[in-house]
C-alpha cells in the first residue's frame, strides 16, 4: 500500500493576507483558490514550488479556532521547508522582511534556521547535507 501526506491545514485570520505571505513573500505556488458557496468558504491551497505536501489555508470561523492562529504547535517548530539552496532562500526571505528567530546553524544533518510565518508559526528552513539528501 502506497501512502503520502497530501495536505496539512493551517488556521489563518484572512485568506488574502495569508496568500500574500505564502505566495508573495515565500514564493509558494497558489494551487487553488475556489469559493465553496454551499459552505460559504474558500478552498485555498498553497505549496512550495518544488512540490510535495501542500497547505490548506483555513480561515478561522469562530473564537475557538482563532485562538490557535500562529500557535498551532504550542510554540514548537511546526513546518519544515527543505531547500536546495539555503543561503539563496535565507537571504531572499530576509529581504522580504521574514523574521528569523534562530540564526543559521550548521548541524550534522545540514544547515538550518528558524523563521516565523505571517502569523507567528515557527518553521525550519533547512538544506540537508549531501549524505542526508
Amino acid at each position: 500500500m502506497a501512502q503520502s501526506l497530501a495536505h496539512i491545514a493551517l488556521v489563518v485570520r484572512d485568506y488574502d493576507e495569508a496568500i500574500r505571505f505564502y505566495v508573495g513573500t515565500l514564493g509558494f505556488e497558489l494551487v487553488a483558490d475556489e469559493f465553496q458557496p454551499e459552505q460559504n468558504k474558500r478552498w485555498v491551497v498553497v505549496r512550495p514550488n518544488g512540490g510535495g505536501c501542500s497547505i490548506v489555508l483555513g480561515k478561522a470561523t469562530d473564537a475557538h479556532q482563532a485562538k490557535y492562529i500562529g500557535d498551532q504547535s504550542g510554540g514548537r517548530v511546526m513546518l519544515f521547508l527543505q531547500t536546495d539552496d539555503f543561503w539563496r532562500d535565507y537571504e531572499a526571505y530576509r529581504a522580504h522582511g521574514v523574521e528569523f528567530v534562530r540564526a543559521p546553524q550548521k548541524e550534522p544533518y545540514g544547515t538550518v534556521a528558524v523563521f516565523k510565518d505571517f502569523y507567528g508559526n515557527l518553521w525550519d528552513l533547512v538544506q540537508l547535507s549531501e549524505d542526508r539528501a
